[in-house]
């Protein structure tokens, strides 16, 4: 997080990169870091484990920060300083020097790809889920996880910016790596009091089995209304440590046809002869589930969107802006964040210790985990369109010699902060609920993986828009200079992907189907986003 929350800056400032090229390479560095997640949950859930799988990149990580801080601490290793006064000649960067960067981004993308995966459900497998406390338990943890998250964010945006823009980037990169040197010391010392969850082999395996079982059976004609009828399932009890039992269910049956047993099937003990011809009535909701939740996650997509597209921008923005504080404290660029994690920070122990205990006690409701995430779409959209309006008046103001104030980019980041609080930690809860427990890294990896594809998108926009706005004397909406570019029509033709990806969102929630025995139901959240 000290790394990335004034890199922006770096790319810009030390390594001399034009905006877009900076935000090219940014994005598609956060967009490898929220796409190899996959991979770390696959090997996490398939091989080694969440706590091997967390150690091993633990070290990934502080070698790249390790990298990144070379980078800043040798001169060899970025470009000569810009001479003041021909600010257009600056150097760009070899390919030595990039070679070294990208290496270390590389190594903190690997590092990520087992952390990110494995952190929560680690962190989740500490509670006895099978009592009403535990799974009170985690319904809290998932929200002070994400608090504490912030917290570590506002320090990033704050006290780590400020060092980097006043003191010196080596020591602003140089107290990230030794936090996490010390991390990885912490993590160590509770070896022996973890609960540890043993990986159950392939995760794709039972995925592919159902779906081969089902084609080979693909003739076979079920009753439409007849579920443990005249049509014999395969149905034997569940493996030990998973906690719920899945009963079948009406969508997708297509698939249930792997469940039917037909002459053959089974041998004189009741056990398949054929795994990939038979397969148990668990597997089949299993994949049921994982078909489910696709529509769902791919609807997150754009809304992440809307936040990476400010976070990228916000900087060069605010550097256009009064950031004055009183006649001698000028606020760091990269410290504006700092208002929608705040925002984060003091909404969510009022959600969750006041309003979600109160609306229960007085109304018997609670939110269920697709309007919290639709509650925060909406909010998301609001906070593009807010964006494009400021970004419009500053422009206007800079036209006639006028430095606006940067508080006026508060209220869209604290609508940004709001959305996060409803959208992101609703999708981290959905689908720790949603997927089979022998898949939480997997579904885990989920949420950093509609990140990297919000990221190449916001990537593959800025350059679509870079070279397709403008024309012959007029500069295009993202010019280096932004009192030249139309920033805010960029911003809203976010928005108006926006409102499409909600009409999208809510077709997708009106028929979503709950997984039986999940979290929801247990504490009686409702199971119908229009209910």
């Amino acid at each position: 997080m000290g790394l990335s929350a004034n890199f922006m800056a770096y790319l810009t400032k030390v390594f001399h990169m034009k905006l877009v090229d900076a935000s090219n390479v940014y994005n598609l560095w956060l967009g490898l870091s929220n796409l190899v997640p996959l991979l770390g949950a696959i090997i996490s859930d398939t091989y080694v484990g969440r706590f091997k799988t967390i150690a091993y990149s633990s070290f990934f990580s502080l070698l790249g920060l390790m990298t990144v801080t070379l980078t800043a601490w040798l001169h060899q290793l970025h470009p000569p300083e810009c001479n003041i006064h021909h600010p257009d000649s600056c150097e760009r960067p070899n390919k030595l020097q990039l070679g070294i960067l990208i290496l270390g981004l590389s190594f903190l993308s690997i590092g990520s790809g087992g952390i990110r995966p494995c952190s929560i459900p680690f962190g989740a497998d500490q509670f006895d889920q099978r009592t009403e406390k535990g799974l009170k338990g985690m319904a809290s943890y998932f929200n002070w996880y994400y608090l504490t998250f912030s917290i570590v964010l506002i320090v990033s945006h704050t006290i780590i910016v400020y060092i980097q823009d006043n003191i010196s980037w080596t020591v602003g990169f140089s107290i990230p790596t030794g936090l996490m040197a010390c991390s990885i010391v912490l993590f160590f010392v509770g070896t022996r009091f973890y609960v540890y969850v043993k990986p159950e082999g392939s995760v794709f395996s039972s995925i592919v089995r159902v779906i081969v079982a089902a084609r080979k059976k693909r003739n076979l004609k079920l009753p439409v209304n007849d579920n443990y009828g005249t049509v014999e399932y395969y149905d034997p009890p569940v493996k030990p440590g998973v906690l719920s039992k899945l009963p079948l269910t009406d969508q997708y049956k297509f698939l249930d046809k792997a469940a039917v047993i037909t002459e053959g099937d089974l041998t004189s003990d009741g056990v398949p002869v054929n795994k990939w011809r038979l397969c148990s009535v668990q597997e089949v909701e299993e994949v049921k589930c994982l078909i489910r939740i696709i529509p769902v996650w791919s609807a997150g997509i754009i809304s992440v969107v809307t936040m990476s597209t400010q976070v990228t921008f916000i900087v060069p923005q605010a550097r256009k802006m009064d950031r004055h504080m009183g006649p001698h404290f000028e606020i760091p660029a990269g410290s504006l964040l700092v208002i929608s994690f705040l925002a984060i920070g003091i909404w969510l122990p009022i959600y969750d210790r006041i309003l979600i205990p109160s609306l229960w006690r007085i109304r018997k409701f609670r939110l269920t985990l697709l309007q919290r995430m639709g509650i925060g779409i909406v909010l998301g959209i609001m906070s593009m369109f807010t964006a494009a309006i400021v970004e419009r008046v500053r422009r206007t103001q800079a036209s006639k010699m006028r430095q606006m104030s940067v508080f006026w980019l508060a209220l869209q980041l604290v609508l940004m902060g709001l959305s996060e609080s409803f959208n992101y930690i609703g999708q981290i809860e959905f689908f720790n609920s949603q997927f089979p427990e022998h898949m939480r890294s997997l579904a885990n990896s989920l949420f950093p993986l509609s990140f990297a594809a919000s990221h190449y998108l916001t990537s593959l926009l800025s350059t679509t828009v870079h070279k397709l706005s403008g024309g012959k004397d007029q500069p295009d909406w993202l010019d280096n200079d932004l009192d030249k570019g139309r920033l805010d029509y960029f911003y809203c033709m976010i928005a108006g992907l926006g409102v499409i990806n909600l009409v999208y969102f809510w077709y997708c929630a009106r028929s979503y189907q709950y997984k039986a025995g999940s979290q929801i139901e247990d504490l009686g959240e409702e199971k119908s986003l229009v209910d």
